[in-house]
């Protein structure tokens, strides 16, 4: 079967992807049909990737700028949030129950992920659980438009999201889907894990050996892409996440990393004044941070997990939420 626009499309399970992302109606009216920057990336897709020029063009005739994507990614709420206030979104006890019941219905996929990857169960559940979820909630904005807008009128972060473009068309043609009937998050994120392009074409894997990555709407493939992603970042098998510190003296607040990455190791951070609940290596190098909970400030050391998942994301408490949503379905299952 073949699109307008020439792209061949599987058949299924694919083109029940499209029905259930919601394939959106062509546009009416063109936002980009006159845009020399659209003009000048056809143009490098055309002559670096192989693409069509006019199915390129006829295509873009159709995509959206959306002021709302604009609109929504100049107001990161999660930055003006404390941890007392984010962390209630996400830990919730519907999220939780449901979280029990996924992991109940996939538990011999996550179970399979967890050996082959070394990957926590609950870990996988958490991802899927935070972002949509688990599938509850993966976007509704045609990816298109999302990545197109962010691309051509958001000059901040213009590069990155062009690079997402390119990468989502050539990813389009790699599985044979219709571009203009995918849909994610306004940020272009997709599926069940929320991929952007790039890392959906870096780690995401055919899970249930179907022929296909299918991150949309099958679990199992979604399941394995977490994994994959999580591996390829250097998770540590049957290592801890994070754990909580006390801290005394003037010289505390010196310990704190600034940014993500861990600038500092137990030891130097011992002689600052801080002490870990539990027992760290002194050469272990960690992330050491305050949160603002809802009884008081938190100290807390992140491990080399703890980076890890903040290579999904890259926020202390995302990774925060992650982690203590998977420690309470793990929880949750031993009372059932």
């Amino acid at each position: 079967m073949q699109s307008t626009r020439g792209w061949m499309v599987r058949t299924a399970p694919w083109l029940a992807i499209a029905g259930v992302c919601g394939i959106v109606q062509p546009a009416a009216a063109g936002d980009y049909q006159q845009s020399p920057q659209v003009a000048e990336f056809v143009t490098e897709m055309t002559r670096d990737y192989g693409f069509a020029s006019e199915q390129l063009t006829s295509m873009f005739a159709e995509v959206e700028r959306k002021q709302a994507i604009l609109d929504a990614i100049s107001r990161p709420a999660e930055k003006a949030k404390p941890w007392k206030d984010y962390r209630p979104i996400f830990i919730t006890d519907k999220r939780i129950s449901k979280g029990v019941e996924f992991w109940a219905q996939h538990e011999a996929t996550l179970a399979r992920a967890e050996a082959e990857y070394g990957v926590p169960a609950q870990v996988i559940v958490a991802i899927i659980g935070v972002e949509t979820f688990y599938g509850g909630n993966t976007g509704s904005y045609r990816v298109m438009d999302a990545l197109s807008t962010l691309a051509f009128d958001y000059p901040p972060r213009a590069p990155f999201f062009r690079k997402e473009l390119r990468e989502f068309l050539l990813l389009t043609r790699e599985e044979q889907v219709e571009p203009l009937s995918m849909t994610g998050s306004y940020a272009g994120a997709m599926g069940l894990p929320q991929f952007m392009p790039s890392s959906f074409r870096a780690y995401a894997v055919d899970f249930d050996g179907d022929g296909h990555i299918n991150i949309w709407t099958n679990p199992a493939d979604a399941i394995g892409s977490v994994a994959s992603y999580f591996k390829r970042h250097h998770w540590q098998p049957g290592q801890p996440v994070v754990s909580a510190a006390t801290v005394t003296g003037t010289q505390a607040e010196q310990g704190l990393t600034v940014g993500l990455d861990p600038v500092k190791n137990v030891a130097e951070l011992r002689a600052l004044g801080w002490t870990s609940a539990d027992p760290l290596a002194d050469d272990l190098p960690v992330t050491a941070f305050r949160l603002e909970g809802a009884e008081g400030a938190e100290y807390w050391m992140g491990q080399p997990n703890f980076f890890v998942i903040t290579r999904y994301n890259r926020s202390v408490m995302y990774a925060m939420a992650v982690n203590q949503l998977a420690e309470l379905l793990v929880d949750a299952r031993g009372k059932n």
